[in-house]
């Protein structure tokens, strides 16, 4: 998700506890804990300052979005908040194990996937059912908020409702995403998703030997082909990896790649990301 997102997942997170029986310090420790947990994940954007050989694909939400690491996070956010606030809240671990939690777990729906194993597995965990920035989550925060300034009902039930619609969104989005992938999977070898703005709409990427087609689905609407694309397969992109290293890290790094050969240009790109054939992730050379 986006950064703006997992910050008013936290907001949600905190909201549902209920306060008003807190110190200023508790609540501030809390607060901190929840929002800081939402977005200590995405501290790996720092790595681009220092990667100079393409690596920043496998490092973003990489390691750092491993779930094995969610305790260490915790055990950190925890000792400042309770050394900066001299609190000693035993809710503080918990909520921040379950806010470090939710944001590599949401981002796993995300096509950009996470390294969700790591260190033990490489392979990165792409659902791909959850667009990066999802406007219905944020019509429900919305509505959330408004429920909760100008309604009657307690603040931290309807935050807590709000947190329970969260899900069944994300869960609505993914049993749709995977109907429609199943529905492509006896046409194809292998089939991708990328889940548009529009919810309950998919860009379902098949391959089939060096075609590869890009559809636009749904489960209400018949799938309408965008794009039909060749993949050079065959290629030897050895010469690609040696002169521009990024494209080793993509090609390893994606669950579909597109190899493009011709006399001019030797290049590597994911479908998922872009429209007709242009993909902000590509990486090539000049022959």
């Amino acid at each position: 998700m986006d950064t703006v997102t997992h910050a008013l997942i936290g907001a949600v997170l905190y909201r549902s506890i209920r306060t008003e029986h807190l110190s200023k310090a508790e609540k501030r420790a809390l607060l901190f804990t929840s929002l800081a947990g939402s977005e200590l994940p995405d501290i790996d954007v720092v790595s681009q300052l220092w990667d100079t050989g393409g690596q920043y694909l496998m490092w973003h939400r990489g390691i750092t979005h491993s779930v094995l690491l969610v305790p260490v996070w915790a055990a950190l956010l925890t000792g400042i908040a309770r050394w900066w606030w001299r609190v000693a809240d035993k809710r503080i671990f918990p909520l921040a194990m379950l806010a470090l939690f939710v944001h590599i777990t949401t981002d796993i729906f995300n096509p950009w996937g996470t390294g969700y194993w790591e260190p033990f597995s490489q392979q990165r965990v792409s659902i791909g059912t959850v667009p990066i920035i999802d406007l219905v989550m944020w019509a429900i925060m919305l509505a959330g908020y408004l429920l909760s300034r100008f309604g009657k009902w307690p603040r931290h039930l309807v935050f807590r409702a709000v947190a329970c619609l969260l899900v069944l969104e994300i869960a609505s989005q993914t049993v749709q995403g995977q109907i429609v992938k199943h529905s492509f999977a006896d046409r194809y070898e292998q089939v991708v998703l990328a889940a548009d703005f529009v919810p309950g709409s998919y860009k379902v990427i098949s391959k089939q030997g060096t075609t590869v087609d890009i559809h636009r689905a749904s489960v209400w609407s018949e799938p309408v082909l965008l794009q039909r694309l060749t993949t050079a397969e065959q290629a030897d992109l050895t010469p690609l990896f040696e002169q521009n290293p990024a494209a080793r890290t993509l090609y390893q790094w994606a669950p579909m790649v597109v190899v493009v050969d011709t006399p001019e240009r030797l290049a590597v790109f994911d479908p998922r990301f872009g429209d007709r054939g242009e993909s902000f992730l590509y990486e090539y050379i000049d022959k």
